[in-house]
């Protein structure tokens, strides 16, 4: 992931942004405010050790208030719900400028003896350098961020100085606040190209072949499954991982087995597979087309029941594809509502496909092996067959009805 907005475009790596950037606001408003509640609580509790602050000390932290505040303002944004990729980033720069900016002008309010200009540098450092670790940033942005947020530092070094011990110290401490401004924007943006090249291995990590992952969509017993593209094609397409911890003797017929299957079958109805392979590392994936839809059961969540005619052209076509399977020998074993997507293809709206082919069965013995054990129980309860409860193992075409059956009720 990189800075820009281009690099969040996935919900994924949206959703990681917010969440680091309401990590990074709230720790800086608990510091904040457990800095300013000390100032107040010393004073409350010890007159005599502050009694000559001046005015001018108490406005200081009027703009210390202001900054737990900002602090505050930003985590609350952050963490309400989803913003776009632009607005988070604009979130962030500003937020991180207009605190580094109230910070700085308690230097004025604070006396001289006090070495104001070091002490809210401190904790403009602080503020940088941790947000240069939480927040996925350019080396770029991280530079013009913290060069715009220490800006007010030296200026304002230069005038209290000045006015209390001559232009010559002025520019003497004007010269070390520079100094220092220096080394904190050279740390943060080296911090932050560390970072980004961490997060650029990552991604890279992320291509299989010629694919490219970019969200994760789903995940399940027999592997994890995200939105891909293809490097040439561009086309959006679903990649199933069989990730090497999972990658057991068995686990790996069952992956193979689902992939194997799910291509002899050339339904419209039934998922395309397009790809199949093994990544260096041991990741066992295949490629099969991305269905952008609802599943039947979040569906019915969301509208309700469903109208006895639109049922019956959903079910029309998760019979054609079943149909189909059955004719040479598949059984599904786990038709259910989830299993099933809606969505639009040509024009055609409604479109049903049947996935997750991970528990078929070939009845005729031709084409794979035994892979599950007697006495066990696959597929969901809730529309399994009594046959299939009992662990029979003679689960035939009937059981995939019977599920289709219970789908259809559930759908009504």
């Amino acid at each position: 992931m990189t800075s820009g907005s281009g690099a969040f475009e996935s919900e994924e790596g949206r959703s990681f942004l917010q969440g680091r950037l309401a990590t990074f606001a709230r720790t800086g408003f608990a510091i904040s405010g457990v800095f300013y509640l000390s100032n107040w609580l010393i004073h409350a509790l010890s007159p005599s050790a502050t009694r000559g602050w001046s005015s001018a000390l108490q406005t200081g932290q009027v703009f210390h208030l202001a900054v737990t505040a900002g602090l505050l303002a930003m985590w609350l944004a952050a963490c309400g719900r989803p913003l776009p990729a632009d607005v988070l980033l604009v979130v962030d720069s500003v937020g991180t400028v207009v605190v580094g900016w109230l910070f700085a002008l308690q230097i004025p309010f604070t006396p001289v003896s006090y070495r104001p200009e070091a002490v809210f540098l401190l904790a403009l450092i602080v503020l940088l350098l941790y947000r240069s670790a939480m927040i996925p940033s350019r080396v770029s942005r991280t530079a013009w961020v913290g060069s715009v947020s220490l800006a007010p530092v030296p200026v304002l070094t230069y005038w209290i100085y000045a006015r209390s011990a001559g232009a010559a110290a002025g520019w003497l401490y004007t010269y070390y606040a520079l100094l220092w401004c220096a080394a904190a924007v050279l740390v943060a943006t080296v911090t932050s190209r560390v970072i980004y090249g961490l997060q650029q291995t990552v991604r890279a990590a992320r291509k299989l072949g010629q694919y490219t992952l970019v969200e994760k969509i789903g995940e399940g017993g027999m592997g994890t499954v995200y939105r891909a593209h293809h490097a040439l094609l561009r086309r959006p397409t679903a990649i199933k991982l069989l990730p090497p911890e999972r990658a057991g003797e068995m686990n790996l017929k069952r992956f193979e087995r689902e992939v194997q299957m799910t291509a002899l079958l050339t339904s419209p109805h039934t998922v395309a597979v397009y790809d199949y392979g093994r990544t260096p590392d041991g990741v066992f994936y295949y490629a099969m087309e991305y269905l952008d839809g609802i599943d039947l059961e979040t569906l019915v969540t969301v509208e309700g029941p469903l109208p006895p005619g639109r049922v019956v052209h959903i079910l029309q076509q998760v019979c054609a594809a079943l149909h189909e399977a059955h004719a040479i020998g598949l059984i599904h074993r786990d038709v259910k509502p989830a299993n099933i997507i809606l969505g639009e293809r040509g024009g055609v709206y409604d479109f049903a496909k049947v996935v997750d082919f991970g528990l078929v069965k070939d009845v005729q013995g031709t084409r794979s092996v035994a892979l599950t054990a007697e006495n066990t129980v696959t597929g969901t309860p809730h529309y399994m067959a009594p046959e299939a409860i009992r662990g029979d193992t003679e689960v035939g075409a009937s059981s995939d009805i019977y599920a289709l059956g219970a789908t259809a009720y559930f759908l009504l």
